[in-house]
């Protein structure tokens, strides 16, 4: 079953993003237009700009210069910015460096209950810590970067938030995060370790949260999928639905 999603539909997904990115950090809103984030972490995917949607380019280029100065970021432009946003940052010196899909899917549907033998699935308790460990290399960050992870998912508001968990033998073995904004189960740092892969872990860790966002009365599902995760997401019932459009900043003049 296809998940059919319209233009308006798509303002909830955006806004369930741009609010789980904007609180890993110092979060900048300039009225409806510019959303900066920061979290000081030294990786271009935990700081930079996820909306600029009626303001001038140089201007809010300026901006996000200062307020991300001394840490590498990205722009994000998506189709919740405003239209030729990519093109007008090109001309400008940025560097396209990839782009990432906005996928949806009706949480009405059924989802497999059963887990890969040996693995459990579960809440995380206070092994907060662990957790980040276990998510930290999939996402290309360094062991010595641990510390500030661990302050940036604690800054996180909790009553947001329900983080998942697998386990083989007692050890953290992959992650998954579910995030309820604007009635929408956004579903993120979906890892797993090295070793485990291909067992289908991170899609049972996926459906977990899926689940846990239908129990809560909430209808779809959102994800922004990774270069490796798509196509398995698209096997679950994910329907791509938009993008980003990644771009590395122009250097400052």
């Amino acid at each position: 079953m296809t998940m059919t999603v319209t233009s308006t539909d798509l303002g909830p997904l955006f806004d369930n993003a741009r609010d789980f990115w904007l609180g890993c950090g110092v979060a900048y809103r300039s009225g409806a237009d510019l959303a900066i984030y920061r979290s000081g972490v030294s990786h271009p995917q935990l700081n930079g700009v996820l909306r600029l949607r009626h303001g001038g380019v140089d201007d809010a280029l300026h901006e996000a210069d200062r307020r991300l100065a001394g840490v590498p970021w990205l722009w994000w432009a998506g189709a919740d910015s405003r239209p030729g946003l990519a093109e007008d940052l090109l001309t400008r010196g940025a560097a396209l460096v990839g782009s990432v899909p906005v996928m949806a899917i009706d949480l009405d549907r059924a989802f497999d209950e059963t887990s890969p033998a040996n693995v459990a699935i579960d809440e995380t308790g206070d092994d907060l810590r662990d957790w980040v460990r276990a998510y930290r290399s999939s996402f290309g960050l360094a062991d010595d970067q641990l510390d500030e992870l661990v302050n940036v998912e604690k800054s996180r508001p909790s009553k947001d938030i329900v983080r998942f968990t697998a386990r083989v033998d007692g050890r953290i073995v992959g992650t998954s995060l579910l995030f309820v904004r604007h009635d929408v189960a956004g579903v993120y740092q979906v890892a797993t370790v090295e070793g485990f892969r291909r067992r289908g872990i991170g899609t049972r860790l996926t459906a977990a949260a899926l689940r846990a966002g239908r129990a809560r009365g909430l209808r779809t599902g959102t994800l922004v999928a990774g270069s490796m995760g798509a196509s398995i997401y698209r096997r679950m019932g994910f329907t791509h639905v938009a993008g980003y459009q990644l771009l590395r900043p122009p250097r400052p003049a």
